[in-house]
């Protein structure tokens, strides 16, 4: 009997998520981490502040330091979880569509053809431009098929958006 391939993760079902025609993902920027991970920080600065406060009040030390450790530990979760989902995150540019890859816990690939895109949209938040990365959305008719991939450095970004609404244009043009 022969043996079953298995995928790059190990899996048999990792080779549902491999972009085929022999390319390979593009990444996205190793500052994307960090930018998560600074999010997070300063999500979690004021509610362990402010839960810390109101458990003092009402409970005592040991129940405000009690707080700041859950809230910590929360932390040190989502900053591994943080680095599994930039692991995760990749596109690649085929002949006729785009296709996009991301998830930690749960997979998912999403095929976006050139002619059915409606608009490409490019963002970046005050911290993403201090660290010079962006976010490219593509939107759809469905919003199903709506795709996104943060974390690009800005030039890039630029570069994509401007190849992906051209493609756009291109398959549009006979609709």
């Amino acid at each position: 009997m022969a043996e079953q391939q298995e995928g790059a993760a190990g899996y048999p079902a990792a080779d549902a998520f491999e972009p085929g025609g022999g390319l390979a993902w593009s990444r996205i920027s190793s500052r994307y981490p960090w930018h998560r991970r600074i999010v997070a920080l300063l999500r979690a600065i004021p509610v362990a502040a402010v839960g810390a406060f109101l458990l003092w009040r009402g409970g005592g030390t040991v129940a405000a330091l009690l707080w700041v450790a859950a809230v910590l530990a929360v932390l040190v979760a989502s900053w591994v979880v943080v680095e599994l989902a930039y692991r995760s995150h990749g596109y690649a540019e085929r002949g006729d569509d785009l296709i996009v890859t991301s998830g930690v816990f749960v997979r998912r690939l999403i095929v976006v053809p050139y002619g059915r895109m409606q608009f490409v949209d490019v963002t970046a938040g005050l911290l993403e431009r201090w660290m010079g990365i962006a976010t490219v959305r593509l939107h759809t008719a469905a919003a199903a098929t709506d795709a996104e991939i943060p974390g690009l450095p800005a030039a890039e970004a630029a570069q994509l958006r401007d190849r992906l609404a051209r493609k756009g244009e291109e398959r549009s043009m006979g609709l």
